[in-house]
């Protein structure tokens, strides 16, 4: 099997420990960090190539075989996965050449950015729940620090709030490994497939699928335990928010998925009404707290909430289509997630502020500013042909077939609040007259043009494209229904 899942997690850590250990200027850091992301992301899509050509890819670090082992797994969904995280990390440490200060870069920003980026990768690969607890820790950690390397107050009590909740989070986490463990002997997701279905009693088994979904919800940013996020994202840099809010989030999407249609996926039926409800009320409450904000990276931060809920949903209704759905979201919606806050730092570099009451006329003075805002935005609204209007039809159509009519007008009724959302946004910032719009133009950094305008380009060819994309997000979802591929391919090295 080729290394190439082991490299998507190494190479990061390589370039943080050559940028720690030498200790460049803020111009060769960020170059040497801009050629560890490239090199990444060259690296993700040979991955995700040879993934779709071979079929699953598994190392069995030190040669121990599974589930003796840890091993690193790299599906259709985890190699896609990897990515879109590659992307994201690359087009974030661009941006940050103009945006993060010569002192944060001396604080060890850009190494702090690769262990995030490698942690991510890591939890996206692991095929070992206790490896994957690992990852969400150095998550932790790490965006944690990077959190709070502005030093100031609004920072470190956004940082508190961040990483209290979270560690209850942990908390669930621990404890439902420790009763899995209990149970079966094992913590190999593979193994504990076959294992934990014929271990314990069916009510422990739900008691522990209820732990591990509390946990990831919150990770996830789920209703009701989401206010850590608006309450901590606002005060991030944009470069760094783009990360947090783009993947952070979708990592703990992403381990919902794998312990719902893995190692629960016996039991999965039972979670179908409550991850269902919970897919209801984040739409709700994240798009309503939206609209309530005037704040550009509030409202940006809550609709992560509401967003959320789409892919949840379908989790939730767990068909081949709702599911396919449910993952061509997560593509669409980490790029255009992490566009929208880029664009947010462009706002106010141009108009001076985040807060819509002192926005205005960016229309006028920024026009291509303007363009590289509506792309994403209304994509995020859901407005065809652009990549959000084909991920909410799939999820829409996977309801109707499904019978859940009120998920259906929750998933409308949210879209429109959506398209509000993003319409007080143009209208307050960008049409409307602003005080003393007779002032010069800003100039506009290229560093942060660039990363913004070809993820805006990405989410077109997205939208006008969008068959090829379904097609990966179909296949990611059938290995995710048929589980024996995985387990096949973990325990015994090879497809059935």
């Amino acid at each position: 099997m080729s290394a190439l899942p082991v490299l998507a997690v190494i190479l990061p850590l390589i370039f943080a420990a050559i940028a720690m250990l030498f200790r460049p200027g803020p111009r060769r850091a960020h170059g040497l960090a801009l050629s560890g992301a490239f090199l990444h992301l060259v690296l993700a899509l040979m991955l995700m190539t040879r993934v779709v050509n071979d079929g699953i890819q598994v190392v069995q670090m030190g040669n121990w075989p599974a589930p003796f082992g840890i091993s690193l797994v790299a599906d259709s969904l985890g190699a896609m996965m990897v990515v879109i995280a590659a992307l994201i990390g690359l087009a974030a440490i661009a941006y940050g050449r103009h945006d993060i200060t010569a002192d944060q870069v001396d604080r060890g920003f850009y190494p702090l950015m690769h262990i995030l980026l490698a942690a991510i990768c890591g939890a996206f690969l692991t095929g070992d729940l206790f490896n994957l607890y690992v990852w969400f820790e150095v998550m932790l950690m790490t965006s944690f620090g990077l959190l709070v390397l502005g030093q100031g107050r609004a920072q470190l009590d956004a940082g508190v709030k961040y990483v209290v909740i979270n560690l209850v989070a942990t908390l669930l986490f621990l404890t439902a490994l420790g009763l899995v463990y209990g149970m079966t002997g094992t913590l190999n997701m593979a193994d504990l497939h076959g294992k934990l279905s014929g271990a314990g009693n069916g009510g422990l088994r739900v008691a522990v699928l209820m732990l591990f979904l509390a946990a990831f919800g919150i990770k996830a940013g789920i209703f009701p335990l989401y206010f850590w996020l608006p309450a901590a994202y606002h005060t991030l840099p944009p470069s760094v928010a783009a990360v947090f809010a783009g993947l952070l989030t979708k990592v703990g999407v992403y381990a919902l998925m794998r312990i719902t249609t893995l190692v629960f996926a016996a039991d999965a039926a039972v979670a179908k009404p409550v991850l269902l409800g919970l897919a209801v009320a984040t739409m709700i409450s994240g798009v309503l707290g939206a609209a309530a904000h005037r704040d550009v990276r509030r409202i940006l931060s809550f609709h992560i909430i509401s967003q959320v809920g789409y892919m949840v949903l379908g989790l939730a209704l767990l068909t081949p289509l709702a599911l396919a759905g449910a993952i061509f979201y997560l593509v669409h919606h980490i790029i255009v997630k992490a566009n929208l806050f880029l664009v947010g730092g462009l706002m106010r570099q141009a108009g001076g502020s985040f807060d819509l009451a002192g926005l205005g006329g960016l229309y006028r003075r920024q026009p291509l500013l303007a363009a590289l805002f509506f792309i994403p935005a209304f994509s995020l609204a859901g407005f065809p042909p652009l990549s959000g209007f084909w991920a909410k039809m799939i999820l829409i159509r996977a309801g109707l077939e499904a019978g859940e009519i009120l998920a259906v007008v929750a998933t409308i009724g949210v879209g429109l609040l959506t398209v509000y959302s993003m319409t007080k946004i143009w209208a307050e910032g960008f049409w409307k007259e602003a005080e003393g719009d007779g002032s010069p133009k800003v100039p506009l950094s290229a560093w942060r043009l660039a990363p913004v305008a070809i993820l805006a380009v990405l989410t077109v060819v997205i939208g006008l494209g969008a068959e090829p994309v379904y097609r990966l997000a179909a296949g990611a979802a059938e290995v995710l229904l048929t589980p024996e591929l995985y387990v096949t391919a973990v325990l015994q090295g090879g497809a059935p």
